[in-house]
């Protein structure tokens, strides 16, 4: 054959096996290029940011790796397509009907990746990492809702990750601790936070961003994410700040001990083994997902972080007391109406207005005229469901910001309490989670959010969502929210200051006077006695002891 016909047929072959392969990547002149320490990736410009998703932070944990410490990621060779998200973490369907509900992406449990959105040109600019919520259950870095573009266009490097979730991720296990190098076992969805952030500190700089200036930040389940993150030693230099949205604080799990009424860590994950005839480890991971997540709900199995004197070195409200947490500056904060979305949390009201006090009296004993001034029986519902607001979101909100004001560091507070036309008609004002459009920019008409949002549209939300955005972004900068064309934000302090999210943000002293007072009471009590306070609350909730020393931290 002659030359020119081999070179015509070389050519051919080249151009089906790239066909056989999938689209080949555009030319860098096209689509932007970071090389980071595993290879080239080639991400997506849009709106004029540099995008680029489904970055591999770690190892996938499948096979032998499930229930195992992250390990770091493989290098690859050539550019990687770093255009779409990768897949959502292994999670049960949500209901449909719920506010809540989003449909999600592929699931798999090869899912630790990350996404970033960048400015062109960036330079030592500050970085988000955002930690999606969803009771640790559920959620994907990959909702629209948490698009970082707002961030990117205001000077952030924004970042989004996955984790493992449910019992992929909070599963502790005798045999799995045996098998661990550090004899511990659960956790694995905080490790996955950890080896993302070791992943931004060292390939960040490459995206624009300065990995000292790190924030992470999250709501609910991510708030809960970040106050282990601030208790964990593995995750300290690995953030200068934090925004905590929605927190608690509640007992969880010890490792091998029961304790504050909660069955050992372990003991919970060989019971579920058991429960789907599992005798080792090996059968335990020959199991599919679904069988996983179908046993998890049988048993109740409930995700969250479990203390192991390691990873979690105590419960997060002994770290703080004992001064051991992340000395960084936080701004954190809760909505007025959190459990307006969560009535099921909340106690039911007893049928009449007498019943309510003397189930008062009964539980609170000296401190049931507090509980009733808070929490008055005049609209018994109401009362309850601001009651339990305070015992799981606002407590934890403020107590956090009172020890970093006592440690010495800039700590901020916020209260969202903005309601708009959808939101009132649902009877949804501030509900937990309704700062998020305002925080990442999602308001207006056409606005991505999930399809069961009551969407804030109108003038009054767009220009809130500016001043909220513009707070967060000056905090991730600089570590204080100052003045972002809206009222100067103070720290805490001594004044007790805090930013009130309405119509207009509006300055204010001593949030929900008596509140933190009354439920940080209550829960001492709880935890002099070895009982859980998280919703351990409310009329019928079991009577309260003195304790010896019931002085305030």
């Amino acid at each position: 054959m002659p030359r020119s016909g081999t070179r015509r047929l070389s050519t051919f072959f080249a151009l089906f096996v790239l066909l056989l392969a999938g689209p080949a990547l555009a030319a860098p002149a096209d689509r932007p290029t970071v090389q980071t320490r595993q290879g080239q990736a080639v991400g997506a410009i849009e709106g004029g940011l540099r995008v680029f998703r489904g970055l591999p932070y770690a190892l996938p944990p499948v096979g032998e790796r499930r229930w195992r410490q992250p390990e770091p990621p493989a290098a690859w060779s050539g550019p990687r397509d770093a255009a779409a998200f990768g897949p959502a973490c292994q999670q049960p369907a949500y209901p449909a009907a719920s506010v809540y509900f989003e449909p999600l992406p592929a699931l798999s449990e090869d899912c630790l990746t990350l996404n970033v959105w960048t400015p062109p040109g960036a330079a030592g600019a500050p970085v988000i990492v955002w930690i999606h919520g969803g009771s640790l259950t559920y959620g994907s870095a990959a909702s629209p809702m948490y698009d970082g573009g707002e961030f990117a266009r205001r000077g952030v490097v924004f970042v989004s990750i996955n984790y493992r979730l449910g019992v992929f991720g909070w599963l502790a296990h005798p045999a799995l601790s045996a098998e661990s190098p550090r004899g511990i076992s659960g956790n694995y969805g905080l490790l996955d936070q950890i080896a993302a952030l070791q992943w931004v500190r060292d390939n960040i700089a490459a995206f624009g961003g300065d990995p000292a200036r790190v924030t992470v930040m999250g709501e609910s389940a991510g708030a809960l994410s970040i106050t282990y993150l601030l208790s964990s030693p593995d995750a300290r230099g690995l953030f200068a700040r934090a925004i905590v949205e929605s927190p608690n604080i509640r007992a969880v799990p010890r490792l091998r001990e029961p304790v504050f009424g909660l069955p050992p860590a372990e003991a919970t994950g060989a019971a579920l083994a058991a429960s789907l005839g599992a005798a080792d480890l090996a059968a335990l991971r020959a199991l599919g997902p679904e069988a996983l997540i179908e046993a998890a709900a049988r048993t109740r199995f409930v995700s969250q972080g479990t203390i192991d004197g390691v990873v979690l070195p105590d419960q997060v409200v002994e770290v703080f007391d004992q001064g051991r947490q992340a000395r960084v500056p936080v701004l954190i904060g809760f909505n007025s109406g959190e459990t307006r979305s969560q009535r099921l949390l909340a106690p039911k009201p007893p049928e009449t207005e007498a019943l309510y006090r003397d189930g008062a009296a009964r539980t609170y004993g000296d401190l049931a005229p507090d509980f009733l001034r808070l929490y008055p029986p005049t609209d018994m519902e109401a009362s309850l469901l601001t009651a339990t607001r305070d015992a799981i979101y606002g407590w934890a909100s403020e107590r956090m910001v009172r020890q970093q004001t006592a440690a010495g560091l800039p700590a901020y507070l916020y209260i969202f309490d903005h309601c708009y036309p959808a939101a009132r008609a649902r009877d949804l004002c501030a509900f937990h989670a309704s700062e998020l459009p305002f925080v990442f920019g999602r308001t207006g008409d056409g606005a991505a959010l999930p399809p069961n949002w009551p969407a804030p549209v109108g003038d009054g939300d767009q220009a809130l969502a500016d001043r909220m955005i513009a707070y967060w972004v000056r905090f991730a900068s600089a570590g204080a929210p100052g003045d972002a064309g809206g009222p100067d934000w103070p720290a805490y302090g001594q004044t007790q200051a805090y930013m009130r999210f309405g119509a207009t943000p509006a300055a204010l002293t001593d949030p929900e006077p008596g509140m933190f007072e009354l439920q940080e009471a209550v829960s001492r009590r709880r935890r002099c006695h070895g009982q859980q306070w998280f919703i351990n609350l409310g009329p019928a909730a079991p009577p309260l002891t003195s304790c010896p020393d019931e002085t305030a931290p």
